[in-house]
């Protein structure tokens, strides 16, 4: 660090500070985006060093203030507030390794790589979904546990978004639930500098966005200078804290790229570094006469300040929460517990068990007797449906709907917003307060919201995907609505455990799972037919922990093995009879999930699929991709590779050739 000579004010030498950390780093990397993180410098210090409540050095405190950069290619003014914040996980050396391999300051802001970062942000709109999720996460707790003399969840989502999530429809779907909700605890800044990357934003959006979030139902303000009118940005904030009943939004007029001569205001600075010339020219246009990555010992010093905030922040909570545990036990207990991230002892004994004896139910009912049997002994278990609740059934039986003054509720009405729903629930996930949501709908319908399932199993969230009528066997509604790439797909996530049950001791094992997962910080998705299925003989809820079992065997080597899933374990069953009938050994292997079965170790994956068993028949209704790596090169496989048709399910399912014949046909074709 240096001494101040300037004649700056220590507020512009704090802010320019942010300015050129984000210029030298780029500039080192040969790579970023140093437009936004120069542009909106001034409202990202006052709002960190006048209105955020947080502990740099305890990252994870709970009751402080999130904040969420949306616009996440502006990473760098993150990491310089985290730098100078006095936040141990980044260092100068991390600025200076900005975008490099193993650096703690990745391209975007990743939840999981450095500390201080919330969501993990950079597919514009995320971001802004994420805080809306935050922000429900906070108003539900607060809801559930604060009391009149004790308020223990007491904090604010704060925001900065650019003019690309306002373009991003999933912007749209999460804000106008929040505005709904009147999640008056999230605060959005928008970053209004009217370029994107390709030139003025008036080539692609020209709408009124402070219209549009006011019709949402928010509070709305402008800065128009938002370059140098501090205390209007100030002002702006006060004021939105002082609206409780609804989110607030400030459009804050700025610059992009502020103070480079020749770039500011053009597409050029938004992704790119500024080159050797015009850094010179900034330095000397902003009076700014440090070598790169040296900043002024006032600077730094006032912005270290946080430190001591941060700690008095967390003291003074501390003693509210232990005037609150002295005073409600039992509450004070259940809210440890939810932060621990433990689960109540025996909580899985709930989940119901199935005997051949027992009716056959379509697995959805099963997923509905699962979730009502969680959500008494898991209060913690929130979510809902978009718009589908009565399809998907996921309803929790005698709670209230998760509305605006009755936030204490479970039952979430996402609306027809899938992609909307998917980021707000990783947002309450990633809360960190041991909640686990819920979205639901149907399994074709994840194509509208598979960025952010790919953002949970990237963010390492808790969240659970329950998806209903996943096959060609939903029937009349035809092909727009029956999936058919759609398992192959996700399966193809990493860290995306998918489970298609076959009947009822399956779904409650896919349901074990799942909510051991959550708190393992890893989503799942669960996919549930909407026809009856009969409950299985062998099933149960260890064997679907497995991800695939014998199912049906036969004495010594079989001559054929058939692999199912889902609805079609029991063709597999009904053909496995009929060989056997014929003389033929046959071995029926239930196979819900991939990813479970190849987390078990070689020896059990060898006693269920012997190398030595190459005759192999797979039957799933869905796309025949990926199956050929448990079939091999003598096996087949009863799939399609076509789009469906409209007729009643189990119609189109015998068309397609998922029956006990065919599968017949298949195996004995691979078989000679």
């Amino acid at each position: 660090m240096a001494v101040a000579t300037e004649t700056q004010t220590l507020e512009q030498l704090c802010i320019n500070s942010i300015r050129f950390l984000a210029i030298d780093a780029v500039e080192k990397a040969k790579s970023g985006h140093p437009g936004l993180p120069m542009g909106a410098a001034p409202m990202a210090f006052v709002l960190w060093d006048k209105f955020m409540r947080y502990n740099p050095k305890n990252p994870k405190w709970f009751n402080r203030d999130r904040f969420v950069l949306s616009a996440g290619h502006g990473s760098m003014l993150q990491y310089a507030l985290l730098y100078l914040a006095g936040f141990d996980s980044v260092t100068i050396e991390d600025i200076k390794n900005f975008r490099q391999w193993e650096s703690a300051t990745p391209g975007h802001p990743e939840n999981f790589v450095t500390a201080g970062v919330e969501v993990t942000t950079g597919p514009l709109g995320q971001g802004i979904a994420n805080g809306v999720g935050l922000a429900v996460a906070e108003a539900h707790l607060a809801a559930k546990f604060n009391k009149p003399d004790a308020q223990i969840v007491d904090h604010y989502t704060y925001v900065i978004i650019g003019d690309g999530c306002n373009m991003e429809g999933i912007s749209g779907e999460a804000c106008s639930f929040a505005g709904h909700q009147g999640l008056g605890k999230l605060i959005a800044l928008y970053d209004d500098n009217h370029i994107s990357i390709d030139g003025s934003t008036d080539v692609a959006f020209t709408e009124d966005v402070s219209k549009r979030f006011e019709s949402y139902g928010w509070h709305v303000l402008h800065v128009e200078d938002g370059n140098t009118d501090l205390e209007g940005i100030a002002k702006a904030i006060e004021e939105a804290k002082s609206v409780t009943d609804k989110p607030s939004m400030i459009k804050v007029t700025t610059t992009i790229g502020y103070g480079a001569p020749n770039k500011q205001n053009t597409a050029g600075i938004h992704g790119a570094a500024l080159g050797t010339d015009e850094v010179k020219l900034t330095r000397e246009n902003l009076s700014w006469q440090h070598e790169p990555f040296v900043l002024p010992d006032d600077a730094v010093n006032h912005m270290r300040k946080a430190v001591e905030r941060g700690a008095g922040y967390e003291d003074e909570w501390n003693k509210t929460f232990a005037d609150y545990k002295s005073k409600y036990a039992s509450e004070a207990k259940e809210f440890e517990r939810y932060l621990s991230g433990a689960l109540p002892d025996g909580w899985d004994q709930v989940l119901p068990t199935y005997t051949p004896e027992d009716k056959g139910l379509a697995t959805r009912k099963y997923s509905q007797s699962c979730l009502n049997e969680l959500a008494k002994v898991l209060p913690e278990l929130i979510g809902g449906s978009a718009d589908l609740t009565h399809s998907n059934l996921t309803e929790i039986k005698g709670e209230g709907e998760f509305q605006k003054g009755q936030h204490i509720n479970r039952n979430v009405h996402f609306g027809v917003r899938e992609h909307g729903m998917g980021a707000i629930c990783n947002g309450m996930a990633l809360h960190g307060s041991g909640l686990i949501p819920y979205g639901a709908t149907f399994l074709i319908f994840t194509d509208y919201m598979r960025a952010a399932i790919r953002l949970s199993a990237l963010s390492l969230v808790g969240a659970i995907w329950v998806m209903t009528h996943d096959s060609i066997g939903q029937g009349e509604d035809g092909p727009t609505h029956q999936p058919i790439e759609t398992l192959a797909s996700l399966r193809a996530i990493p860290n995306l455990t998918v489970i298609r049950p076959a009947d009822g001791n399956e779904a409650s094992g896919a349901y074990k799972v799942a909510i051991e997962r959550a708190k393992q910080n890893a989503p799942t998705l669960l996919a549930f037919t909407r026809q009856g299925v009969p409950n299985l003989a062998g099933s149960s809820i260890e064997n679907t922990i497995k991800g695939a079992y014998t199912l049906v065997d036969c004495d010594g080597t079989p001559d054929i093995i058939l692999i199912g899933t889902g609805s079609e374990v029991q063709l597999c069953v009904g053909a496995a009879e009929k060989l056997s009938g014929e003389g033929k050994k046959v071995r029926v292997v239930s196979m819900p999930s991939w990813e479970l079965f190849e987390d078990q170790d070689e020896a059990y994956k060898e006693s269920v699929l012997p190398a030595s068993v190459t005759k192999r028949v797979s039957v799933e209704a869905a796309a025949s991709f990926g199956w050929h790596k448990y079939v091999g090169m003598e096996g087949d496989m009863v799939s399609i590779d076509r789009f469906g048709a409209s007729a009643p399910g189990a119609t189109v399912m015998d068309k397609f050739g998922f029956n006990v014949d065919n599968v017949v046909a298949t195996a004995k074709k691979v078989l000679g």
